[in-house]
């Protein structure tokens, strides 16, 4: 069946199997591990090459390329691709949607489920909350503004932690370190020592689309556009969808 998946990606993206298989490096956000790691096995199936990928937070894969590192794949928030193509650090023309994710929320798995599915419920969540902790990348700077959109802005910031960019929160809450948290749906749905309370109401919600660019400076372009081809596979997709996202 795997086999059979990525003969089918090999003909259809038009990627040949190189005699001498490439390193292809890639920088990418956890929040959309599930589907990238998809995209990458269908890819090194068909083609024979090797992808080398570090995972890391979107503002510090965005800190990284920045200061000049190299690769051949960046995966990153959309917004993030724009900036660094319109920089020079990646190909303008190589933007590729894969996905988009809205921000959940969760409790520790200790702790008693609560309701958020309305402002007015997540509000008093919030201000029952001893710790609260968000990300710092997209969805954390959206919650800032979600918090002051409910008039809890103040009190609420009083009581917030935003570990470094990358950080699981997941870990923080099952630790016992925060009783509320949000992040991207993709990183708390299945995390371990949660309760994944859901999206955030909708008209709270905010949406960001993970883009995948070949960097300016690649080693191995050619072979990283295959890559950027496997992220829109049907079996990446279906991954997707599996993690909480929403492909694209």
């Amino acid at each position: 069946m795997f086999a059979r998946i990525a003969t089918c990606l090999l003909t259809s993206l038009g990627v040949a199997c190189s005699a001498m298989a490439a390193d292809i490096k890639v920088l990418a956000p956890n929040a959309a591990k599930e589907s990238v790691s998809e995209a990458i096995s269908v890819f090194e199936s068909a083609t024979g090459h090797k992808v080398i990928v570090t995972w890391s937070g979107t503002e510090a894969i965005t800190r990284r390329i920045a200061e000049g590192d190299v690769v051949d794949v960046v995966v990153n928030a959309a917004q993030n691709i724009d900036q660094q193509s319109k920089d020079g650090k990646l190909m303008d023309a190589t933007r590729t949607d894969f996905a988009r994710s809205g921000i959940g929320v969760a409790v520790p798995a200790t702790a008693a489920k609560l309701d958020v599915s309305t402002a007015q419920a997540l509000r008093a969540a919030l201000l029952s909350a001893r710790t609260v902790v968000v990300s710092s990348g997209t969805s954390g700077r959206h919650m800032v503004e979600v918090f002051t959109r409910l008039g809890v802005g103040e009190q609420v910031r009083a009581k917030t932690r935003q570990p470094p960019s990358g950080a699981q929160i997941a870990d923080f809450l099952a630790s016992g370190e925060a009783d509320l948290g949000f992040q991207q749906v993709s990183e708390l749905l299945h995390a371990k020592g949660i309760h994944y309370l859901g999206p955030l109401p909708a008209n709270l919600q905010n949406y960001t689309i993970y883009s995948a660019a070949i960097h300016a400076g690649a080693a191995n372009p050619d072979a990283a556009k295959g890559l950027l081809a496997a992220l829109r596979s049907s079996s990446a997709q279906a991954v997707v969808r599996a993690s909480g996202m929403e492909p694209i």
